[in-house]
């Protein structure tokens, strides 16, 4: 390839990521969260009405919106690559080796030195107990939804994300009961299978089913040039419009918790948002050292940097009570997430051209 050629494929790519909605991404993540809370707190009627439309924990117009998010990415999958990734097991391996044997008692030890240690003398050692369970919950359990949005941000290989997504979800099935149940040192928790399974058909199973069919029907309608060149760049601005209304819907949720436990939330947010960083430096060093594609490192690192916070939240609901300390540890998971998510997003793609292949 010239250095015309590649010069020219880079400036295109930049233009892609640099669009108008990505390049004020974060003044309009703030917007919206605030535009959230003040919904909450003036129009209180709409997150109620809201939160009604709710099934095993899992709110049905932010599952609609997630949909705007993955489809753009689903759609994107051909199919028939997937059968290449068992030939590209590395990022499996990094995903699998960090979600499962580190991310969560990492997130253990940070969230038991910042609470126990550090801030004990600000918190009480009971409340700061539920704390930690809650961060426990959150690190035990790896993104399954939101990670194709980052996927996308950083122009992810759509069907490795796919596998690696699905893999993790088969072992959450079987290994997060364990897991949670040696870290909270109890002998008995009730896995709230449903909100798993129904996020799994939800997020997985229906975006990718319509991927499915209106890939070969559009392809075989309108032909491939047109798909590819046409009809997925007007999708471009779907995932970013769908993420900015579910961060209005998530806060207009969680004002009063904002606005009533500031000091709390902060303290909480410390270890999380480390936590958050750890996993990511991990994943994507690993897979630098390891020379993985980009399309896959980034995707990779970022499945554990992320959590599961339905699954998450429903669970601290379900051990320790809607306004338990643990309750209220997964909610600040959600608040923080998606700044961070976010911020790496950005720190993926500024370092797209250590990972460049010879």
């Amino acid at each position: 390839m010239s250095k015309q050629t590649l010069t020219k494929k880079q400036k295109e790519v930049k233009g892609k990521r640099l669009g108008f909605f990505e390049r004020y991404l974060t003044i309009w993540v703030a917007i919206c969260i605030i535009i959230g809370v003040l919904i909450g707190q003036l129009i209180p009627a709409i997150p109620r009405f809201l939160s009604k439309m709710e099934y095993a924990q899992v709110s049905i117009p932010v599952a609609i919106l997630i949909w705007f998010m993955i489809y753009p990415m689903m759609v994107k999958i051909d199919f028939d690559s997937i059968v290449a990734v068992g030939r590209k097991p590395k990022g499996l391996i990094i995903t699998l080796v960090v979600n499962w044997l580190i991310k969560p008692f990492t997130m253990f030890f940070f969230a038991w030195l910042f609470i126990k240690i550090f801030f004990g003398g600000l918190i009480p050692a009971d409340l700061g107990k539920e704390y930690i369970a809650g961060a426990i919950l959150l690190g035990a359990a790896p993104c399954t939804a939101m990670v194709f949005v980052w996927s996308y941000l950083t122009d992810g290989d759509p069907g490795y994300t796919l596998v690696q997504v699905s893999i993790n979800d088969l072992i959450l099935l079987v290994a997060y009961a364990p897991i949670v149940m040696f870290l909270l040192g109890v002998s008995d928790i009730s896995v709230p299978y449903d909100t798993i399974f129904l996020s799994v058909i939800l997020f997985i199973v229906i975006p990718l089913a319509a991927g499915y069919f209106s890939r070969k029907y559009l392809i075989r309608t309108k032909g491939l040039d047109w798909f590819e060149n046409v009809y997925l760049k007007k999708l471009g601005n779907f995932t970013i419009i769908g993420l900015l209304l579910t961060l209005i819907i998530l806060f207009s949720f969680q004002g009063d918790v904002i606005l009533n436990n500031p000091l709390h939330i902060i303290l909480i947010a410390i270890p999380l948002i480390i936590q958050t960083f750890f996993i990511f430096i991990i994943g994507y060093g690993w897979a630098k050292l390891w020379k993985v594609e980009h399309s896959i490192a980034a995707p990779a690192s970022m499945i554990g940097a992320s959590n599961f916070f339905e699954l998450a939240v429903a669970t601290a609901i379900s051990l320790f009570g809607l306004s338990s300390g643990a309750a209220l540890a997964t909610v600040v998971g959600v608040l923080v997430e998606v700044p961070l998510m976010l911020t790496l997003v950005r720190i993926a793609n500024s370092t797209r051209h250590w990972f460049t292949k010879a």
